[in-house]
């Protein structure tokens, strides 16, 4: 099926491009028109000047075809032809004819019509006519190849392949939906209980996380059609086709069911609505169209529509209400056992090293999606064939972990010497001032090769999947973030842009600590992130005054402490930049010696 996708797509452009060659073609005739009438308007005469020219001798030749009504007048002394169009033709030719007797030097030349000429003129008048015809037939030959559903599987049409076993992290989840393949599978079991299955149900979790995969896994173990689209593809130029195309949509589940309907990105449709007009307007009755269909269809037709989004949020409420997507299912980012278990997924087409631990991969990339971990192990291929392995390393995983965190090592970068100093001192802070941290995670590498934006980084070991964060973490997340420019000032008097991105997110920590989380001691436990700044009025004229300065002293706090840790161990400071300075890289083992010594 993905190759019909992608022929019809190909169709598409071809029509798209070819719709803008007419366009361009009928402007570029009607130009051509325009330039020639005027050209033509510069050369004509009136009949009543040709008469009197044709008198007064000025008139050397005229040229006209048989039957025709346009003369072409050549004067005498001049290279130039003129032209005008006769009314009456019987009353002009015996003008011409007494003249012809009085005048010698008058000649008449007249022509036999060229019917093949004939034919194209006639044909080239009427060319932006019919580019048009042409044109408006493609626009709506377009519209229907856009209204074509997708039919993923086997034969491009009843099985997508994908079973539950290919589906890894996700185990809760999957006993959510293991239902929904009973119901497609054995309908009248649930319906002899007097039980109806969800007409639809939503899937929403961060991208990556696998929701098409689950929704394929699905119509694999039940062995269904798979109809898919996305939410954009419902909406295109033509105002009321993402309604057609919904209409259309259902009507082929309707006769291929038992089926899945499957919708991506369902928020680009189903938003909000509003009153607006235009693209708005579109997509409201679209989402309206969405809601009748799923309204039309009984449970025991045995249609389930899935549909996946990244912003739940974002959804209009009429979708969300029981009898349309009636169950919601998180799919979230898998924890560590989940990363270990996709790991394995991803790792059986892979050759591994003996001394590769999925654990501590798992372990080393908490927050990852299922997505960004088959990324990660297709990096970590790319590199071990780059480095001529036989087999994926500890290595080259380790630097596919950096490359995608913190970006591509530049080597080749000219650094001054002041330049690396200062980036010695900034790493060196950040890792030395997490070290006296309880709630900081452990260092794993400090390095001061530039990769990516940045000229140094501080990598550290993530030791669990957390899923809250206690206000002391926040405010020591702080410290350690401003350990790098509280380095700086302390170890060479000097304070640099290298801390920029720092400094903005530990005032980023600090303004959610007071409007999100409620963890200000004097404004108490409210909530003051507002869609509208006049909301805020509730709390009082001052409360943004109040909360920057509440901001401004929970960072000011994290500075001052950042800068008193490093005072009381500055000569471990100046160890971990110097011994940057002359190897560049500090791993693990070799930063927490210099703790123990």
């Amino acid at each position: 099926m993905a190759s019909k996708n992608k022929n019809d797509n190909k169709k598409s452009n071809k029509l798209y491009l070819i719709i803008i060659v007419a366009l361009l073609l009928i402007a570029g005739i009607i130009l051509i028109f325009m330039y020639q009438g005027q050209k033509a308007k510069e050369k004509e005469v009136t009949y009543d000047q040709l008469y009197q020219d044709i008198i007064d001798k000025k008139v050397e030749k005229i040229e006209m075809t048989i039957g025709g009504s346009s003369v072409k007048i050549k004067y005498k002394d001049s290279d130039d032809e003129k032209t005008t169009n006769i009314n009456s033709l019987q009353p002009f030719m015996e003008f011409v004819n007494a003249q012809l007797e009085e005048n010698p030097d008058f000649e008449v030349d007249l022509k036999t019509p060229n019917k093949l000429m004939t034919i194209f003129e006639n044909v080239f008048n009427f060319l932006p006519t019919i580019l048009l015809v042409i044109l408006i037939f493609m626009i709506f030959k377009m519209q229907g190849i856009g209204e074509k559903s997708k039919v993923y599987g086997e034969n491009e049409e009843n099985n997508t392949g994908v079973k539950f076993k290919d589906v890894a992290g996700l185990d809760e989840e999957k006993n959510e939906l293991i239902e929904i393949v009973d119901f497609l599978k054995n309908p009248k079991k649930f319906q002899s209980m007097g039980a109806k299955i969800p007409k639809g149900i939503l899937l929403y979790g961060k991208p990556g996380t696998g929701k098409t995969l689950i929704a394929k896994a699905i119509a694999g173990e039940a062995n269904v059609p798979f109809i898919s689209m996305s939410g954009s593809e419902f909406i295109e130029m033509f105002a009321g086709l993402g309604a057609s195309r919904v209409r259309k949509l259902f009507e082929k589940a309707k006769k291929i069911a038992p089926c899945i309907v499957f919708i991506d990105e369902i928020d680009a449709i189903g938003s909000r609505r509003t009153s607006n007009s235009g693209a708005e307007s579109e997509n409201n009755q679209t989402l309206n169209q969405l809601l009748v269909e799923m309204d039309g269809f009984e449970s025991n037709e045995t249609i389930i529509v899935l549909a996946a989004t990244n912003r739940p949020e974002m959804l209009d409420k009429a979708l969300l209400r029981p009898g349309r997507f009636d169950r919601q299912v998180t799919i979230p980012a898998p924890d560590l056992l989940g990363r270990e278990d996709i790991l394995k997924l991803y790792t059986k087409d892979k050759k591994l090293a003996n001394d590769v631990d999925l654990k501590e991969i798992a372990g080393d990339t908490a927050g990852f999606t299922g997505a960004e971990l088959s990324n990660l192990l297709n990096e970590a291929a790319i590199l071990a064939t780059r480095n001529k392995h036989k087999v994926i390393e500890k290595s080259d995983i380790e630097a596919a972990v950096k490359k995608i965190t913190v970006g591509l090592e530049k080597h080749n970068r000219v650094i001054s010497e002041k330049d690396k100093k200062l980036t010695a001192y900034h790493e060196a802070g950040h890792a030395v001032v997490s070290k006296f941290l309880e709630t900081q995670d452990n260092v794993k590498e400090v390095s001061i090769i530039p990769r990516g934006l940045a000229g140094g980084y501080t990598m550290y070991k993530t030791n669990e999947d957390k899923y809250y964060i206690s206000k002391t973490e926040l405010e020591e997340k702080m410290i350690a973030l401003l350990g790098g420019r509280a380095a700086e000032k302390i170890a060479l008097n000097d304070i640099s842009t290298g801390a920029s991105n720092d400094i903005e997110v530990a005032t980023g920590i600090a303004r959610d600590m007071i409007t999100v989380y409620g963890m200000s001691n004097s404004l108490g436990p409210i909530s003051l992130k507002v869609d509208e700044p006049y909301e805020l009025q509730i709390f009082g004229e001052n409360i943004t005054d109040e909360v920057g300065v509440q901001v401004k002293q929970l960072v000011d706090d994290a500075y001052i402490k950042a800068q008193k840790l490093l005072l009381d161990h500055i000569d471990i400071l100046h160890v971990v930049a110097q011994t940057l300075l002359e190897k560049e890289t500090i791993s693990e083992e070799e930063f927490n010696s210099f703790f123990t010594e």
